[in-house]
């Protein structure tokens, strides 16, 4: 027998397994199912919801589940959570470990801050996970995005149907009503044509906690900004028949809390900044000695200071779940609530902040938000506290759609379920 007529046989099968393939993604894609909609307030500490600022929140809530409060992953900033919300799994097993990192086998690139502008939607920071959207997307159903962090990368060459431009320079606050309008305008498509799975990030609250501190009148007015774009979202879904059949998931990345130039530790002060490349800063700071420094640095670094506890990486804490990632710092320090670890040239860069996040997840300040609304969720359901790696198995059951391999688990939110789809 020739070589050709060896392989027909094998050919015929796989080309029949393709078609089989596309076929049953391509009546996945018709079944009818709720839209899901993940709104992300960037920011909100959940106490901020007792604070009665927020009636739309309320509503919600009285109509769904409530969650008391909801820990994010660490570190507790928003590229992170944003993207373990999206996967199930913890920064250290879905690759992006903090909002500023380099990774080794990415030689003179970094992510995050000024050094990574233009390089932060590399695919290769994205990759070592698989998003919600692409699960999707690969499914053949629609999904779509308002300035999600990370949604601009092509993550295993898969994209969101729609997306929302980010602007270039992007504004102190992005235009909450025109990106709701966005929104509704994506509802507005045929059947065929709208998106089951919709991304909305508003990132006012978190902006003006950093500025003027979480417990500021500012901060206040913006909740109140932040309600009223939800309220326009509800009232959207109102008047398009949406309200009572779309699933409605409302999420914070993190939590706040206040901070002062008083409580700054500068590393200028405990280290030749010469001798490492400092990955990142804030309420954490992560170095990597250079070559020949390691002992010196290790021997400064790891010796007891005060307001902060500093490890080698494969010292982390368990309970933090980080440290095996090679992109996580060789030296890694977590400060005390409150506390900042920078450098003088780092600080330079910001106006003085007023509050902060990423510190220790079970801190109450960095708890995030979690309210749900829609066909799925039973009304006036309280749950304790969750893990928000528990996210993603409940928005993949949400879409129906298959759930890559998570850290998560439903059972924490299965009492606020009904059930349906």
């Amino acid at each position: 027998m020739s070589r050709y007529g060896l392989w027909a046989p094998r050919v015929v099968a796989i080309f029949a397994m393709i078609l089989f393939a596309a076929a049953v993604g391509s009546a996945f894609a018709r079944e009818s199912r709720p839209v899901l909609i993940v709104v992300s307030i960037d920011g909100f500490r959940a106490d901020y919801f007792d604070r009665g600022l927020t009636p739309t929140l309320a509503d919600l809530a009285r109509g769904g589940v409530h969650a008391r409060s909801m820990r994010p992953a660490f570190p507790s900033v928003t590229e992170p959570n944003h993207y373990t919300l999206m996967t199930g799994l913890y920064p250290d097993h879905h690759g992006i470990v903090d909002n500023t990192m380099v990774d080794p086998d990415m030689p003179g690139m970094s992510f995050g801050g000024p050094h990574g502008e233009g390089s932060d939607n590399d695919p290769r920071w994205w990759n070592q996970a698989t998003p919600l959207w692409v699960t999707a997307e690969r499914l053949g159903l629609k999904t779509a995005s308002s300035f999600w962090p990370g949604d601009e990368a092509v993550v295993h060459g898969v994209a969101p149907s729609y997306l929302e431009p980010h602007p270039h320079p992007r504004p102190l606050f992005a235009p909450m009503d025109k990106q709701v309008d966005t929104v509704l305008g994506w509802l507005d498509l045929s059947a065929e044509e709208r998106p089951v799975l919709i991304r909305l990030h508003l990132d006012l609250v978190d902006t003006t906690g950093h500025v003027a501190g979480p417990d500021s009148a500012a901060l206040n007015t913006a909740l109140g900004k932040v309600d009223a774009a939800l309220r326009q979202l509800a009232d959207g879904l109102r008047a398009r028949g949406l309200y009572d059949t779309a699933n409605l998931v409302v999420v914070s990345d993190h939590g706040m809390t206040g901070i002062s130039a008083k409580t700054t530790i500068f590393f200028d002060d405990l280290i030749d900044l010469k001798q490492v490349v400092v990955a990142t800063s804030g309420a954490a700071i992560g170095v990597d000695p250079l070559p020949g420094h390691q002992s010196e640095i290790e021997q400064t670094m790891l010796a007891p200071h005060d307001h902060m506890h500093c490890w080698r990486r494969a010292d982390i804490p368990a309970k933090l779940h980080y440290g095996h990632n090679p992109r996580v710092p060789a030296i890694f320090c977590l400060a005390e609530l409150g506390w900042t670890l920078t450098t003088r040239q780092e600080a330079a860069r910001y106006p003085p902040l007023r509050g902060n996040h990423g510190y220790d997840p079970g801190e109450p300040d960095m708890a995030a938000l979690f309210v749900a609304h829609g066909p799925s969720f039973r009304a006036g359901v309280t749950l304790p506290t969750f893990d928000n790696v528990d996210v993603y198995p409940l928005l993949a059951r949400l879409l129906g759609v298959p759930p890559e391999r998570n850290d998560g688990q439903i059972g924490p939110l299965r009492q606020g379920l009904t059930g349906r789809p």
